[in-house]
């Protein structure tokens, strides 16, 4: 089956988190017709369930080599700066556009493809099972995707023995990047504590404002150097609120928030120590609320690495570097149950108006997607 009409109709869905609009079952729909058992999962509130679908297809006992990826896309945004319609595929000058086509709709579809085209050519004679396991919940807060499937692969005592995340990692060009590891995301409030007064009697007040360079000062100091597989922690300041548009009035409080991207060297209990330690020696009354959307993980595997190197160096003769760089994904939460790598797209255009994916990228991908089942199954 052809990457391009998959990838096609999948764009015309319009899953804007947590919305499916059909995308799912249309996954399921297409697998199905080749043999795979579909298990759609629903989780979440009660009139608004976000959709999931674990497919497997058993062709001997050797391992489950499973594909991760998401339906799910963030919203379009202007469209009047939008070349195209973004939930019709349009190809021009050998470029497919629409939202999703670079994350993650067009790997969903070369992978889905190069399994299709993989199982007819061996007649199902292969020693494994492939499988896939595809969220609609990936873009948004991530509560009741891939962290749920995960438990109910647990609960059902289904056992993943390598997994791929199609996520959209090369920088520049296909065959630049995969990902053995991410680092861990989290998002923190910071309310800086005064006393609220007129501006005339300064005196009777505290203004909280006058403790935030100190406070910046501090958070900006560095967290550690990295280590031999992970770049250095990293405190981004995000927004600084007063919220007070009354000009004759000292505020009471002020609110920072910041993001921490941090590697191994912590755990997200012993960063937020390291913080609260920190502003603690300034000696101003402070309160601090942290929320961590994933803890940094680091998941080698030889023989996927080694797979999955050879398949793309096979097909585009390219040596990929091995990187833990970037945003958070579903990985992490694949990590704890099995080896995960994650290899895709080039990402320029993901989430961007006018995001698109090359023809040629398109078929490459999906040659090597083909290469990297074949050599997982013979070794």
């Amino acid at each position: 089956m052809d990457a391009l009409e998959i990838i096609t109709k999948l764009v015309s869905f319009k899953s804007v988190t947590p919305k499916d609009d059909g995308a799912i079952f249309f996954l399921a729909k297409t697998l199905r017709e080749y043999g795979f058992t579909c298990k759609i999962l629903e989780f979440g509130e009660k009139n608004n369930k976000v959709k999931n679908l674990y497919a497997y297809l058993k062709g001997g006992k050797g391992p489950n080599l499973c594909f991760a990826g998401h339906t799910d896309v963030v919203p379009p945004g202007d469209l009047a700066k939008w070349k195209t319609n973004p939930f019709k595929a349009s190809i021009k000058n050998n470029t497919l556009y629409g939202r999703g086509a670079n994350d993650m709709k067009g790997a969903i579809g070369s992978y889905v493809s190069a399994a299709i085209n993989y199982i007819k050519n061996c007649k199902m004679n292969f020693d494994g099972t492939i499988s896939f396991l595809i969220t609609g919940d990936e873009e948004g807060d991530a509560d009741f995707g891939t962290k749920k499937v995960v438990q109910w692969l647990k609960t059902n005592k289904i056992k993943i023995d390598y997994c791929l995340v199609g996520e959209p990692t090369n920088p520049d060009f296909l065959g630049q990047m995969a990902k053995t590891g991410r680092r861990g995301s989290m998002n923190c409030n910071l309310k800086i504590i005064g006393t609220q007064g007129h501006v005339a009697y300064p005196e009777k007040a505290n203004n909280p404002i006058s403790y935030l360079p100190s406070f910046c000062n501090k958070l900006m100091e560095p967290l550690d150097k990295g280590n031999e597989v992970f770049q250095p922690s990293n405190l981004e300041i995000t927004s600084i609120d007063v919220g007070n548009k009354i000009t004759n009035l000292i505020p009471n409080e002020v609110n920072l928030v910041f993001n921490i991207r941090f590697n191994n060297n912590f755990s997200s209990k012993t960063l937020k120590e390291l913080i609260n330690k920190r502003l603690k020696s300034l000696d101003n009354k402070f309160f601090l609320k942290t929320k961590v959307s994933g803890e940094p993980f680091f998941n080698f595997s030889k023989k996927l690495h080694d797979c999955l190197a050879q398949s793309i160096y096979e097909v585009s003769g390219k040596k990929p570097t091995m990187s833990t760089s970037g945003g958070t994904s579903d990985a992490r939460f694949i990590s704890k149950i099995c080896p995960v790598i994650e290899f895709g797209l080039v990402g320029k255009t993901m989430h961007k108006v006018n995001e698109s994916v090359s023809i040629k990228d398109i078929k490459e991908l999906t040659a090597i997607y083909n290469e990297f089942i074949k050599i997982i199954f013979s070794k």
